[in-house]
């Protein structure tokens, strides 16, 4: 079963008005479950004023034992809400777990979107390739590992860094042919942090969005223009492909790495150790 966890928890606490930022935090980067009819249109509530509000759920068993009359729900990141919110004029989000509920302004979560360096027309986020050790263990991980998840199709692998807020992490985009959010995208990530990349307290942190491949066609045809490190699975063949700046002109890698280790004091043995060849697997 999925479930957006860390907002069940808060919710189910009565927690939703002392830690705001942290529900908003949860609905921003695991989304909610939106209950539908049986044609597929919304089910809206009305808040106490009489305006419509657009009730999300934690999970899709939620839905079910809360909101008997849904037909079923689907799972809507934070985009797809505010895409469903402006277009029926609902002027807030409703939302429950098991044992708790509360209420979003719109204007509250948009606001939240910005502050953390994301807009409603795309995220303001610049993802650059990255050689960094710890990239290129990712890359290394996936053309070992990726067979072992048969819904990633792609994987895209970047420096990203949030232009309001400043903020630097890898951040692996993963393109999965199943409904989202995908349990096999954040079970492959546990996996590779677990069992193949280990992480020391000077390396960045790694973080991943999960992207269709038929609904978010347009965001991965533009990560496919970005020249980033890239391993691509073929599930009938059993191929994995990568792709590499690094294979095109080793020189420019070399650069780079110099580069990375003149910013990281301490790390430049490691940062300009030779790595293998491209290969497909």
């Amino acid at each position: 079963m999925i479930i957006n966890s860390a907002l069940a928890d808060i919710l189910d606490r009565d927690a939703g008005a002392t830690e705001s930022d942290l529900l908003l935090a949860a609905l921003v980067d695991h989304g909610a479950f939106v209950p539908v009819r049986e044609n597929g249109s919304v089910l809206f509530f009305r808040d106490d004023a009489g305006n419509p509000a657009l009730p999300g759920y934690v999970s899709e068993s939620c839905v079910e034992v809360r909101l008997a009359e849904a037909a079923g729900s689907v799972h809507c990141d934070v985009m797809r809400l505010l895409d469903i919110a402006g277009d029926t004029e609902a002027g807030r989000l409703m939302l429950f777990s098991d044992h708790g509920s509360a209420t979003v302004p719109l204007p509250l979560l948009v606001r939240t979107l910005r502050r953390r360096g994301r807009q409603s027309q795309g995220e303001r986020l610049r993802l650059t390739w990255s050689t960094h050790p710890a990239a290129v263990a990712l890359r290394d991980a996936l053309l070992r590992r990726v067979r072992e998840f048969a819904a990633v199709r792609a994987v895209w692998i970047s420096h990203a860094r949030w232009l309001d807020t400043g903020m630097e992490t890898l951040l692996l985009h993963v393109a999965v042919d199943e409904d989202l959010p995908s349990p096999t995208a954040h079970r492959m990530m546990e996996v590779l942090l677990a069992e193949e990349v280990t992480l020391g307290d000077g390396d960045p942190k790694v973080g991943m969005i999960a992207v269709n491949t038929a609904a978010h066609a347009d965001a991965i045809a533009d990560l496919e223009r970005m020249g980033l490190d890239t391993v691509r699975h073929d599930r009938e063949t059993g191929r994995v492909e990568v792709v590499s700046q690094e294979y095109d002109d080793p020189q420019v890698a070399d650069a780079a790495r110099r580069a990375l280790a003149e910013e990281q004091p301490g790390a430049g043995s490691e940062a300009e150790r030779p790595r293998r060849w491209w290969r497909r697997g």
